[in-house]
């Protein structure tokens, strides 16, 4: 199984370079400057050429914050290079794997979101992720859109390095306590994109294994109790560690709104496709060991 996968630097990208070897497949990574779904022209002429069984789009413009002074760049390459990506695709005549965020939500619900959900973006990055749903959908039907959240890896820019990163410097560390979601191991994503490529590979013909999924790990949490339980994680490890003063949102304030609740009901990915992610303590604490284990200075040996 040939995954194509769009992005070389995120995540995503680099957990599923690491885990399809693993896994008996192989991910072809394509990304800038090869590739850039800022400028779309020639995008599905690089893809094509490429050749696999399967495109998988794991690039996005991810800066939250940042995309409420940029809009049209978030669009560009969230909204419109994402229905690049599927042109191809459907060129190709293979399915594309998607990948949104629960950021399609306003997170103004009292219970775990489902896909029968009407989105209801708040933010610019939101609103150029459902942009790219939209676009993925409308160019070919042999589509998964995965929606996941709060993600974390031992690679890039994320909550738990930042964390322990935060507990090297200083003895209390305030975290928003009244959003709320799932940690997910992106190497656990990877893990279940190359699952539900091999479903669709191998049953081509069962429509129901398409449209729209929610993916993420399994149970809930605030952030400041997802910052606590890496801290404690950490400390029985030998790594940095620190106290967490819980604070609100409002106390907190961002350019960009963030999602009181970013909870996604995973039922509908288990049930179809036989996926369900572990449980977010269970993943992190191999990451976090990974991570400690980075930092420490490398024995010499005489």
């Amino acid at each position: 199984m040939r995954f194509i996968v769009i992005g070389r630097e995120g995540q995503v990208a680099r957990a599923l370079a690491e885990r399809a070897p693993v896994l008996g497949a192989k991910a072809v990574l394509l990304g800038r400057p090869q590739l850039d779904l800022a400028n779309p022209s020639g995008i599905e002429d690089i893809i094509v050429e490429t050749g696999g069984d399967l495109v998988v789009n794991a690039a996005a413009y991810t800066a939250v914050d940042q995309a409420e002074a940029e809009p049209d760049l978030a669009n560009a390459i969230n909204g419109i290079g994402a229905g690049s990506v599927a042109g191809a695709a459907a060129a190709m005549k293979v399915p594309i794997i998607h990948l949104s965020t629960d950021y399609v939500f306003d997170g103004a619900s009292d219970r775990p979101y489902r896909e029968s959900d009407e989105p209801s973006p708040v933010g610019a990055y939101g609103s150029s992720k459902l942009l790219g749903e939209l676009a993925v959908a409308s160019k070919t039907p042999n589509h998964i859109i995965l929606r996941t959240a709060w993600i974390y890896s031992p690679f890039g820019r994320n909550f738990v390095k930042t964390m322990l990163r935060l507990a090297r410097e200083r003895d209390n560390v305030t975290v928003v306590s009244d959003q709320h979601g799932s940690p997910t191991s992106a190497l656990d994503i990877a893990d279940g994109i190359i699952a539900v490529g091999l479903n669709l590979l191998t049953r081509p013909d069962e429509s129901s294994l398409r449209g729209v999924f929610h993916m993420t790990g399994s149970g809930f949490t605030s952030w400041a109790e997802f910052a606590a339980e890496i801290f404690l994680q950490s400390a029985r490890l030998g790594g940095p560690s620190a106290q967490v003063r819980p604070i609100g949102t409002a106390d907190y304030p961002t350019p960009a709104m963030r999602p009181a609740n970013s909870r996604l009901d995973c039922s509908k990915l288990a049930d179809i496709h036989r996926v369900a992610l572990p449980i977010w303590q269970t993943s992190l604490k191999p990451c976090v060991k990974r991570l400690i284990d980075e930092a420490r200075p490398q024995e010499t040996h005489l």
